[in-house]
């Protein structure tokens, strides 16, 4: 007797249900996770804006020699390492000296909506 080898079509009919069942429902998560994502980018810039202006504010009162003076919410970013990435604008708010205030921190890609979160700057001359 010849042993037949390979997959029945309602085994492979089966499976195709299984796929397209299992894409109906993968896909639309797939596509809100890119969204998370993003958001989640935008937070950890407006993180390393806050870390950089609280490390900026503990340099400056060290000694104003080193550091950048932080009189507008957009002088933040001069403490950064590196520059603000592309696509990204803080919000112009001006910052008193040895006061925090709430900047606005928004992503604006290529297509879709801007996406926008906060941070804190301390001013300092």
């Amino acid at each position: 007797m010849i042993k037949k080898h390979g997959f029945t079509l309602i085994e492979l009919v089966i499976v195709i249900v299984i796929l397209g069942i299992l894409a109906v429902y993968a896909v639309p998560r797939f596509i809100d996770l890119s969204s998370t994502a993003q958001t989640a980018a935008v937070k950890g810039v407006a993180g390393a804006l806050s870390s950089a202006n609280a490390e900026n504010y503990a340099t400056r009162k060290a000694g104003s020699a080193f550091g950048v003076a932080v009189s507008n919410c957009t002088n933040v970013a001069s403490g950064l390492t590196s520059s603000l990435p592309s696509g990204y604008t803080i919000s112009s708010l001006s910052v008193s000296s040895n006061s925090t205030v709430t900047c606005t921190l928004t992503y604006t890609p290529g297509s879709g909506s801007s996406i926008s979160t906060s941070f804190l700057a301390t001013g300092i001359n």
